[in-house]
């Protein structure tokens, strides 16, 4: 019967791929998608020289467009500003809006960049391109920082994923391995979902024995390497069915989960700073509701507080950990919004200019990169592309810029594609 099915799914690269999946559900008993682990490389690359102090990242993520002027690049005008005052921090020249008094407080710790830009201008495209360091196609799916990350420097660990995406429901790996795609957490106060077998013990053992013999007998069979991942998986995944490593995924025995918010961002940072510490490289977490067309002073009263309270506690968690040298933490958005308030008394979109933030990882802390002009309406000094920005993050965590990677069809990649990282925010 084995060899009836090899046979079935050798006839063609379609029937191989169903087979595969289908095999997985059927002999497992476990509804663990193939997005949960990764595998490890033949050779792990070499980081980039002159690279900082980053062996996690934390990159959370803004969706909907951040308003750079009622958060980390204020103005002084009435006009421009609304009802968002502008406050001093603790790190001369970094002003933040009224709405981020305790991150005033941590403004030592921060790089402000008020000098970003980007031609897309809308949402879809915008979160690509920040997330992956292309524009978005039709043609091809780019792998977003975890993958390309661990495909250019190994995988970590032996149980645990090599990046997590938190905030999302599925998640993928592009045009790489799709066993390199970031395990997704859709609410991080759920823990992972679907771990639970569906079968006795014994019988799973002996349906991922099956599994494992199917694999190997289709690679030796069809000389196809395809399944290789699969058969890896299924090692993978058991190990971890019976690990205590499934822990550092559960809130509920934390002390002082109140610090960081009881929202979904501010547990998000929690859960990240839990995945970090056991070696998870990359986590992002993202959150939504940030495009504010209409009565943007109330939507700010809604956002800004939550990420105000969950990033301070996020670098107080991790400096009190010994976490944040180490540790990078990124804040980015797809676009800014615009200075003039529209009719509905809310901000449109903003490619223009707009702001992020990196701090820990080697990171120079209390300076601003970059400015924007007086209304906040476009860069006036140091610009700073999407992919620059990919390229900072890459070369605080020593990812080779410069390596190529190959996609399926043989066109060539490299991380954030080609960007520049601004040397001038390290320590």
């Amino acid at each position: 019967m084995i060899h009836q099915l090899i046979d079935l799914a050798g006839r063609s690269s379609l029937n191989r791929r169903r087979f595969m999946e289908s095999t997985a559900k059927m002999t497992l008993g476990v509804t663990l998608g193939s997005t949960f682990l990764g595998r490890t490389p033949a050779k792990a690359q070499a980081a980039a020289a002159g690279a900082g102090k980053a062996t996690s990242l934390i990159y959370i993520y803004l969706g909907g467009g951040m308003s750079h002027l009622d958060t980390f690049d204020p103005k002084t005008s009435k006009d421009v500003m609304g009802g968002t005052e502008l406050i001093s921090t603790k790190a001369d020249p970094i002003k933040l809006g009224s709405l981020l008094p305790k991150l005033a407080e941590h403004a030592p710790k921060m790089a402000v960049i008020n000098s970003m830009f980007s031609t897309n201008g809308a949402h879809e495209q915008g979160e690509y391109i920040m997330r992956t360091g292309y524009n978005k196609i039709s043609t091809i799916v780019h792998p977003t920082v975890g993958p390309f990350a661990q495909e250019l420097l190994g995988r970590r660990g032996k149980i645990l994923p090599d990046s997590v995406v938190v905030g999302q429901s599925t998640s993928n790996a592009g045009y790489l391995d799709p066993a390199l795609s970031p395990l997704p957490i859709a609410d991080p106060s759920g823990g992972v979902p679907n771990t639970m077998l569906l079968t006795e013990q014994d019988r799973f053992d002996r349906r991922m024995e099956i599994a494992n013999r199917l694999g190997k007998q289709f690679i030796e069979k069809y000389k196809y390497n395809g399944p290789k991942s699969y058969v890896e998986y299924y090692d993978q995944a058991n190990n971890l069915l019976k690990s205590t490593e499934l822990e550092a995924f559960d809130l509920t025995g934390e002390s002082g989960r109140e610090a960081f918010g009881m929202n979904r961002l501010g547990q998000g940072c929690l859960l990240a700073r839990r995945l970090v510490e056991k070696g998870v490289r990359v986590v992002e977490v993202v959150s939504g509701g940030w495009d504010m067309h209409e009565n943007v002073q109330t939507r700010l009263q809604e956002r800004v507080p939550e990420l105000d309270q969950a990033l301070s506690a996020l670098f107080e968690d991790l400096e009190q950990r010994g976490l944040l040298a180490t540790t990078l933490v990124a804040l980015g958005t797809e676009f800014g919004r615009t200075p003039d308030i529209n009719p509905n008394s809310g901000r449109d979109h903003h490619p223009a200019a707009y702001s992020t933030m990196l701090a820990g990882g080697g990171i120079k802390g209390g300076i601003v990169y970059g400015a924007s002009d007086k209304q906040g309406k476009k860069v006036a000094e140091n610009p700073v592309k999407p992919e620059d920005f990919l390229a900072t993050i890459g070369h605080a965590m020593g990812v080779p810029l410069d390596q190529t990677i190959y996609s399926p069809s043989r066109r060539p990649f490299t991380f954030a594609n080609d960007g520049k990282p601004i040397e001038a925010l390290f320590a």
